[in-house]
């Protein structure tokens, strides 16, 4: 398997007094320096060498991960964020050593204010956690990667999902932070209001941050009632091009379809023998509807249509909610599908996104692309916001293997950005973007340098990642 790309930089040696330090701060039982702990924390969902921290740590509280903080820069020491490790681009890997912040026992939702419509949580609530919690409210929390990430997770990273075309992305949903710095200051940033014009905007710069200028550990999120009526659809198409048109026009036209998936036909048969569907392998967008039952209907009838105007088979119905949950549930778990059909496989997993108008251009030339290379390449995407992924699979054995599906990432990174696009849509930069930040940011990425090294002057936050030191 490939090294990292900050794999050269040297791992600092741990200070012995620290680990004492920081027993006496959380008790020896929220200390750990065992083998297993530290091998479960310094791999993630990514195709990266693994990179073990140095010890890893369970505060409960947001004054514990402040003193924490505190210890480890008192010894110049790297502070490295863990979630619940679902990162594909190398976030949680101690590339420098280093002690892992564990948030997953901050789980409690701290408050939910159903007449504002937003809930308080501590940075380690799964998402899944939080929609169980307020199931009694007639709310729900809509961002949904697909895996059952942290809410801090989701923030750190500006998560989206399959909803992210009627609901958007972390950024759009989340009101305000309580933050540790990398001194161990804790502020808050923003307030319970839908809107303030008080002052910079803190929140929006630690969305997205990646815990390079800190770690949340409080997120204020925003809620939504839950749609009297829903329904969804599978529907397929002659080529990847007619399903990518019939998005972009669904879109343009204004229709508010709640997702908007797309499935090629490699991963459909991935679907049907990992979840037991039964799928014609042609591509495919799963739809759904969110409203009143006039607007689903309403909605469900004109992007039939529009289906139609480009070759499409008929709609193929989910009304009821287990039809539903299985239909999602199998769109889920596609990558995870599409790692078996090469046993003992990874995947390099891309997610570019595009202005919508550009979509069915970007996805032609880049099936052409997978076509001359003769490689295994699923391709799914949240196409309702220009949002795709190729998952290469490869043998993680064989470096030039590896080799080949970083060129076939780096081609397509590039024909995203040439497309006025982005070379992550939600995965985020982690270290195996960095290599491309220049190139879409050009001279903005200096002011991004100065913000990091203003709040964290020794790079001791998430060192390796989002900024190349």
């Amino acid at each position: 398997m490939n090294q990292p790309v900050a794999a050269q930089y040297l791992r600092r040696e741990f200070p012995a007094p620290l680990l004492d330090e920081l027993k006496a701060i959380l008790g020896s039982a929220r200390v750990s320096t065992t083998a297993a702990v530290r091998e479960h924390h310094g791999h993630d969902e990514s195709h990266f060498q693994d990179a073990l921290p140095d010890a890893v740590v369970f505060p409960e509280t947001t004054e514990e991960v402040a003193a924490v903080v505190k210890a480890c820069a008192a010894r110049r020491f790297p502070i490295i964020p863990y979630g619940t490790g679902t990162s594909l681009e190398g976030h949680i890997l101690a590339i420098h050593g280093g002690v892992t912040v564990d948030l997953s026992r901050m789980n409690h939702v701290l408050a939910v204010h159903a007449d504002d419509l937003d809930a308080v949580v501590q940075a380690g609530v799964t998402r899944k956690a939080l929609n169980a919690h307020i199931k009694d409210t007639g709310l729900f929390f809509p961002i949904d990667p697909g895996a059952d990430a942290s809410i801090g997770g989701m923030s750190a990273t500006r998560a989206s999902g399959t909803a992210a075309v009627r609901y958007g992305t972390m950024k759009e949903n989340v009101l305000a932070l309580t933050v540790v710095l990398a001194d161990g200051r804790i502020i808050k940033t923003g307030r319970r209001t839908k809107k303030s014009s008080a002052g910079y905007d803190l929140t929006r710069l630690f969305v997205g941050s990646e815990g390079t200028l800190g770690i949340i550990t409080e997120v204020t999120v925003k809620l939504y009632p839950q749609p009297e009526a829903m329904s969804a659809a599978v529907c397929r198409f002659p080529t990847m091009v007619d399903a990518a048109n019939t998005v972009i026009q669904t879109i343009q036209l204004g229709v508010p379809i709640a997702r908007a998936d797309f499935v090629d036909p490699l991963t459909v048969r991935a679907l049907n023998a990992h979840s037991k569907t039964t799928l014609e392998e042609l591509p495919t967008v799963f739809f759904e509807f969110h409203g009143t039952e006039a607007g689903v209907k309403e909605q469900a009838e004109t992007v039939q249509a529009i289906a139609g105007e480009h070759g499409a088979q008929a709609f193929q119905w989910a009304v009821k909610p287990e039809e539903r949950s299985k239909l999602w549930q199998a769109r889920h778990d596609a990558y995870f599908a599409c790692l078996q059909l090469q046993p003992g496989c990874r995947i390099v997993s891309t997610d570019v996104c595009v202005p919508i108008s550009r979509l069915a251009e970007c996805l032609a030339e880049t099936e052409r692309d997978i076509r001359e290379s003769g490689r295994l390449v699923p391709v799914l995407g949240h196409i309702g916001d220009g949002n795709f992924h190729l998952c290469i699979i490869v043998d993680p054995n064989s470096p030039s293997d590896i080799e080949a599906a970083e060129a076939m990432n780096e081609r397509l990174v590039h024909r995203a950005i040439a497309m006025e696009g982005t070379c992550t849509g939600e995965h985020g930069v982690g270290f195996g973007k960095i290599a491309f930040m220049n190139e879409e940011h050009g001279d903005a990425i200096e002011i991004m340098r100065t913000l990091k090294f203003s709040l964290d002057p020794h790079n001791l936050m998430n060192p390796g990642k989002v900024i190349a030191a």
